[in-house]
């Protein structure tokens, strides 16, 4: 895993991906800095992280892109799949690479809270959370370009594939708003809920009886829950997208609230984007 980390970090300083990044992100971070912290003489430094997530949909495209697609393209992918390293520490390794590239990018802006300190009073530990939860919000961005970039072995669509995960990822509170909330519509949903989960468990099993068996039960449960109050199905689909939504926790951060159960989600949205990739990995390699 090591030398995969050391190649995709040479990778990144070797070509002009890493400096276009960190240009990138700290010119757009001090862009924001300037209007909100220096013109307008605010003190909430968190207001710039808030105001830069857009910038995600350009850089972490960027950043991704060429993972696994410059392999597939180059047909070393093949070289890599059979070597002694396990896939997990493939992924891994090149997972970790492009988070420590974030992460410096995140380490240089933080001398901008620092000088703001020199001129007012700034919330410490609300700024810490804001940083910590910013980061962990990108991880979780770049484990989804991790993995459609192993989709593909172009990297022009797997940065376009990123651009729109990401655009989704970040709009998710308002496309949820806009959703339907009657009943018929949420039942719909949850029966596609049901057929995704039988699928998940036919997909990581192969057994086609274990997929029919859970989707035959996730039915059930959704023809007796209608049968004891249909009513339980009104909102479910904004309650579903909001549950999914990385922005809501991303705000506890942004508040200076360190809530376990937001790291623990957002760990976990991580590990199984990573989950997914090793999974479409292990195909390819045994096919």
């Amino acid at each position: 895993m090591t030398a995969i980390y050391k190649k995709e970090m040479r990778n990144y300083f070797n070509t002009i991906i890493g400096y276009v990044f960190l240009g990138i992100f700290v010119l757009v971070t001090a862009y924001f800095f300037c209007i909100n912290n220096i013109l307008e003489a605010g003190t909430n430094y968190n207001d710039n992280l808030l105001s830069t997530l857009t910038m995600f949909l350009i850089i972490i495209p960027i950043m991704t892109m060429r993972l696994f697609a410059e392999e597939a393209k180059q047909k070393t992918d093949q070289l890599l799949y059979t070597s002694p390293v396990s896939v997990f520490k493939i992924v891994l390794g090149k997972f970790l690479a492009a988070s420590s590239l974030f992460l410096i990018g995140v380490l240089i802006t933080c001398i901008f809270p620092i000088i703001l300190s020199f001129y007012g009073d700034v919330a410490f530990m609300q700024t810490v959370g804001g940083i910590f939860g910013y980061f962990l919000f990108g991880c979780g961005l770049i484990s989804i370009g991790v993995f459609i970039s192993v989709l593909t072995d172009n990297q022009i669509i797997a940065a376009v594939g990123t651009f729109i995960a990401i655009f989704f990822v970040i709009m998710m509170d308002g496309i949820a708003a806009s959703m339907p909330k009657d009943t018929a519509t949420s039942v719909a949903f949850t029966c596609i809920l049901a057929i995704a989960a039988a699928f998940l468990i036919y997909n990581g099993t192969k057994n086609i009886y274990a997929g029919g068996i859970t989707a035959i039960i996730g039915f059930a449960i959704v023809i007796i829950l209608y049968y004891i109050n249909p009513l339980i199905f009104d909102g479910v689909i904004i309650k579903v997208l909001s549950w999914f939504s990385l922005l809501d926790r991303f705000f506890s951060f942004y508040m200076g609230i360190f809530n376990v159960g937001d790291i623990v989600y957002l760990i976990t949205f991580i590990c199984a984007f990573l989950y997914l990739t090793i999974n479409v990995i292990e195909k390819r390699r045994w096919r």
